[in-house]
């Protein structure tokens, strides 16, 4: 587990790229649901494993994950394998807790030997400067989760919850995290404009502490590309409604759609202010 520190320095091999992918919530809203998108999300990855010199997910891979020290959550058998064949291939994985799996321990890292990530982390990649992190509880807004996020990382809170029996302990977890708005996204919809969004005040206030090129996020589950000054704001979206993610090429970063239509029509729209 990690926790921000020095810069990591990538240096993309020829005709690589870094991926970045964010807010699956695989589990939500019921079993047969998200077999649906976990399939499409497998289906991404296959594609993209050939090229991809580095995958980033940046939060809420899962809509809800607990570890005991010998249970973890049921299912994601797929998910979780394609990962491992990414890892198997070389491709590194970093891997950033969001609020709906941020009691993720050492998992993945001993299972797929993922890099994970409790905040923000900042990169080069071939030269360009990024500031990564999921987004919960950043900027003047999220003050609801702000206050409900000092419960959830509590030592106490966490260790009366490993007392219950997983069987009950993950049925109100999973109970509780599904019935979050945030999941269907309606909270998402509507752009509040760049003086309103705030990530994009917290994205203003990193840029005064330091230059990126690239400031990255996910929480936000509607995808976005801003303009501030030279650097960019990126929100990556969601596999729920936009099936949105990002590649970056080794010189320019791209917010791209997966998917038009799986039955249902996804949400097409890609907020994007730019000079």
């Amino acid at each position: 587990m990690v926790s921000g520190g020095q810069p990591i320095n990538i240096q993309l091999e020829a005709g690589k790229k870094a991926y970045f992918s964010s807010d699956h919530h695989f589990g939500a809203p019921n079993e047969k649901d998200s077999l649906v998108r976990e399939k499409l999300f497998v289906k991404w990855l296959d594609e993209i494993k050939d090229d991809c010199g580095v995958l980033f997910l940046i939060g809420d891979l899962f809509d809800f994950w607990f570890e005991y020290k010998h249970v973890v959550p049921k299912g994601f058998v797929r998910i979780l394998g394609k990962l491992a064949e990414i890892s198997d291939r070389g491709i590194p994985i970093y891997f950033f807790v969001g609020n709906h799996d941020l009691w993720m321990k050492d998992y993945l890292e001993e299972q797929i030997n993922a890099i994970v990530f409790r905040d923000k982390q900042d990169f080069i990649i071939n030269g360009k400067e990024f500031f990564i992190v999921h987004g919960d509880g950043k900027g003047p807004g999220d003050k609801g989760y702000k206050r409900m996020k000092k419960v959830f990382t509590n030592k106490v809170c966490q260790f009366l919850f490993y007392l219950l029996h997983p069987d009950l302990a993950m049925w109100l977890g999973i109970t509780v995290s599904r019935k979050n708005k945030m999941i269907s996204g309606d909270e998402d919809v509507n752009f509040l404009g760049v003086d309103n969004e705030w990530l994009i005040m917290y994205s203003r206030k990193q840029l005064h502490r330091k230059y990126y090129d690239y400031l990255i996020y996910g929480h936000r589950h509607l995808p976005m590309e801003i303009a501030i000054g030279k650097a960019r704001h990126i929100n990556l979206g969601d596999w729920i409604n936009y099936f949105t993610y990002g590649i970056f090429d080794g010189k320019e970063f791209e917010l791209k759609t997966y998917l038009r239509n799986q039955g249902e029509e996804s949400r097409d729209s890609i907020i994007k202010i730019i000079n």
